[in-house]
């Protein structure tokens, strides 16, 4: 199964974040502090101005970003910055500083602020331009006039950074086959998917949607009038080309992101050292004293972006070859007497909080299966590769609606992937605190479960 190719450009947003916080550091001698308040000061812009940007996305540039709105995000972020540094010195009254002093320090900081970035972004695009680096391959599928008018934007534009492989020309709905299509993506590792859709059918345009979803393709659509509008869009502006994203998932915007891992790190710090640190010493007694083996079990499984972890639990089952291969069954004569109990309360789930804090999961999201289940099931389960897109979780919103424990038919598993799919497309903190008090609920009826 192909996996989505990593970006260099990762690193262009920590990057910027600390070339700013720099600026700000520098430019605060201005104020002329004792070094411990100077220090304070550090420490309060910087909170200040990484909550600032992760609610305003200022640091949510791409390469279709026009310099129009990089000016207009500075000017805001400034403005509300401004704030931010006069409250220091009102809450600090033995360090205030004149009105004039701080305006200066705004000027200069976000003069240099503004010059970086949009050196940072006229850079990359000549690097792109020029050296043909930071490229992204595309496909388009259609022979519109949109359709075209892309091509054209994609050949002359190389400043963003676009390479278009091929263009698709639909001869008629009834004859035109996706097949060969399919292929040739998969075989030219294209990126990104362009389709004209008013070009082709319902049907067609479902099963292009699905091909992109179990592939990890982004697939975006050049405007008109089909029903594909009926799902989420998001509208961006390629130069003055629209062009619809299919899927917003909310846990893509920076600040949910950034709630989602703060409640994750609070929520597995607290059960590591409340929880773990005197439980896992008695549990291990019990676990070693009944069978040989380690106390806990490890076992690859695929997270965010179908990369592979190490999953970790406590041991129930006997040492056995079998326990990468063959899922438990209700009944199996491998669980130990120790392990019913874990199991039937979810207790030997209680290690996963490790891999949480590690960031290999998340408390709440899609559970992560077996690798040879994942790639079984990815074949045979239509968009169960969606799931991917966000870290998998300890406990999710189909295990809380009844789909919890052994898959048994298609059917379970196709439930399972139908309520991950809602709950990567509709996120809420709390949705997430609904699941979570749930599965407690769950755990101390003693549901019983098998994986």
């Amino acid at each position: 199964m192909p996996k989505r190719p990593g970006r260099y450009s990762i690193y262009l947003k920590p990057i910027s974040y600390l070339i700013d916080l720099g600026i700000f550091f520098v430019m605060a001698a201005l104020f002329k502090l004792p070094i411990e308040n100077y220090i304070g000061f550090c420490v309060y812009i910087a909170i200040g101005w990484m909550i600032l940007s992760i609610k305003s996305g200022y640091y949510e540039i791409y390469r279709y970003t026009q310099v129009v709105k990089i000016i207009s995000l500075t000017l805001l972020q400034a403005l509300i910055f401004c704030l931010i540094v006069f409250s220091f010195f009102g809450i600090f009254e033995e360090l205030n500083r004149s009105a004039k002093s701080v305006l200066q320090y705004m000027l200069y900081s976000f003069s240099l602020v503004l010059l970086v970035k949009l050196s940072m972004f006229y850079l990359l695009k000549r690097y792109r331009k020029h050296l043909g680096g930071n490229y992204r391959t595309t496909i388009i599928i259609g022979d519109t006039f949109q359709a075209r008018k892309l091509a054209g934007f994609f050949e002359k534009a190389t400043e963003y950074g676009y390479q278009c492989k091929k263009t698709i020309a639909v001869s008629t709905t009834e004859k035109f086959k996706l097949k060969p299509v399919f292929e040739y993506i998969l075989a030219e590792n294209i990126d990104e998917i362009y389709c004209s859709i008013s070009q082709l059918s319902n049907k067609q345009l479902n099963k292009l949607i699905d091909f992109a979803d179990n592939n990890l393709k982004t697939l975006k659509f050049i405007p008109d009038n089909k029903d594909v509008y009926s799902r989420k869009m998001k509208l961006d502006y390629y130069g003055y080309q629209p062009i619809l994203s299919l899927r917003e998932i909310p846990l893509n915007d920076p600040f949910n992101k950034f709630i989602k891992r703060a409640f994750d790190l609070a929520l597995s710090t607290f059960v590591i050292v409340f929880i773990l640190s005197w439980l896992t010493p008695i549990l291990a007694i019990f676990i070693k004293l009944e069978s040989k083996g380690p106390v806990f079990f490890r076992q690859k499984r695929n997270g965010l972006d179908y990369q592979e972890f190490f999953c970790y639990k406590y041991r129930s089952m006997q040492d056995n070859p079998e326990a990468n291969l063959i899922q438990a069954t209700k009944n199996d004569t491998r669980v130990t007497k120790v392990g019913k109990i874990l199991r039937k309360t979810s207790m030997d789930e209680l290690p996963q909080f490790i891999n949480v804090f590690l960031g290999n999961m998340s408390v709440v999201g899609p559970r992560p299966h077996m690798v040879s289940h994942t790639h079984m099931y990815a074949n045979r389960i239509d968009k169960f590769m969606v799931r991917h897109f966000i870290k998998p979780g300890i406990t999710g919103l189909a295990q809380t609606s009844g789909y919890r424990g052994e898959v048994e038919t298609d059917h379970d598993i196709i439930s399972r992937v139908r309520y991950d799919i809602f709950y990567l497309e509709n996120w809420s903190l709390l949705l997430d605190i609904k699941i979570i008090f749930q599965t407690v609920y769950n755990a101390v009826r003693g549901e019983e479960k098998a994986y």
